[in-house]
């Protein structure tokens, strides 16, 4: 006589064709409370045995009743509306829903959540390292592929999604474990020769918006922080500046938005032509309360700068332009080294120096700086 088996541990029978059969409760129904069964087959006893114990164990680790109810595009939605959401910036939200629309979904949006294995997603790497970037406009110089670095994030919000979907019971194991991520480029920082500051300084005056690019040199504030400036943050008399706020672009709207990390929350000391600089700009604003206001008077948009800033690189001559250099201007434009060594004229100076035309001083700051020149927020 057969031994019994145990509860828990299924049941094994031969049928008619000759395959062993292994039968075994995975769950029950939450509404009905009936129980859900499930089978594994085999062509042998002990190989069927095997199956029944691995599927039995996998049943214990899964929610049964959700199993099967998402594809990856699914779950990724939901991941995004109910936890995301409550965890990252706001500022941030436009971004990891452009990544789950424009790659995620549409290359394995309609695989199965718990079939999604570390090869497909490798797969998918490699086709956004080659051919992954949307086409636009302003995306018509850049190459096709995606960058390393946005690959690597596109990974961690899936990586993300994937450990809440093992944390539900809905995988048993986590494909983005073993996969093998693009390694990061280390570009060198590009920095402009005097000659180049001077030129896009005397083409940022004519523009008129010499002040807001000269004290973003000298402070290294990111583009958000600068224009998030009002004059409650400063204080001319003893040559200081608060950095408390930034300014996003969220859901179409321009809003104040908190700073990045709570390091980002500073005071920092400004030169005495920044001083100088700002109290030229404060005659400019009258009472809006805004450092660089809008011609509305309230904030200006982060994206309107970018713009400007584009505009006026270009006009300040061939080596700044992307479309006659052969060099891709940066998005906000590249990090810079700014020190009062590398451009006298535009830091250690009084005012009645020309600002924009570098002459030889000896009232150099003995400490260098240095600093990020329109670091993308």
């Amino acid at each position: 006589m057969a031994k019994r088996r145990a509860n828990g541990e299924g049941n094994l029978r031969k049928r008619k064709d000759g395959r062993w059969e292994g039968r075994y409760t995975a769950g029950h129904d939450p509404e009905t409370g009936k129980p859900i069964y499930k089978n594994v087959l085999g062509r042998t006893q002990a190989e069927t045995k095997t199956k029944l114990k691995a599927a039995i164990e996998e049943a214990r680790s899964l929610d049964i009743t959700r199993v099967g109810k998402y594809t990856v595009g699914v779950w990724m939605d939901e991941w995004f509306e109910n936890y995301a959401k409550v965890k990252v910036r706001p500022s941030s939200h436009q971004t990891y829903r452009g990544y789950i629309d424009n790659h995620i979904k549409p290359n394995i949006g309609k695989a199965p959540l718990e079939k999604l294995t570390s090869l497909e997603l490798q797969k998918l790497y490699k086709k956004l390292l080659t051919g992954g970037r949307v086409e636009r406009v302003e995306s018509k110089h850049q190459a096709k592929g995606l960058s390393p670095k946005t690959v690597r994030n596109i990974h961690q919000i899936i990586a993300s999604a994937m450990k809440l979907a093992k944390e539900q019971r809905l995988i048993t194991t986590d494909p983005t474990e073993g996969c093998a991520l693009p390694k990061l480029e280390h570009k060198e920082m590009k920095t402009l020769p005097v000659e180049q500051l001077a030129s896009f300084l005397r083409e940022a005056k004519d523009s008129g918006v010499f002040e807001m690019y000269y004290v973003e040199l000298a402070t290294g504030l990111r583009r958000g922080e600068l224009l998030g400036l009002k004059w409650e943050d400063i204080d001319l008399e003893h040559g200081s500046l608060r950095v408390k706020r930034q300014i996003a672009r969220i859901d179409g709207e321009i809003v104040e938005a908190p700073l990045k990390t709570k390091n980002a929350y500073r005071t920092l000391p400004l030169a005495e032509d920044t001083v100088a600089v700002l109290q030229q700009q404060r005659n400019k604003t009258g009472s809006s309360p805004w450092v660089f206001p809008s011609p509305t008077g309230g904030p200006i948009s982060p994206d309107s700068v970018l713009h400007m800033l584009h505009r006026v690189l270009k006009r300040a001559g061939p080596e700044f332009d992307s479309t006659t250099s052969g060099t891709p201007s940066p998005p906000w434009p590249s990090r810079t080294v700014w020190t009062s060594r590398r451009c006298p004229g535009c830091w250690g100076t009084s005012r009645q120096d020309s600002p924009w035309t570098p002459t030889p001083t000896s009232r150099l700051r003995p400490r260098k700086r240095r600093q990020k020149l329109w670091e993308k927020s």
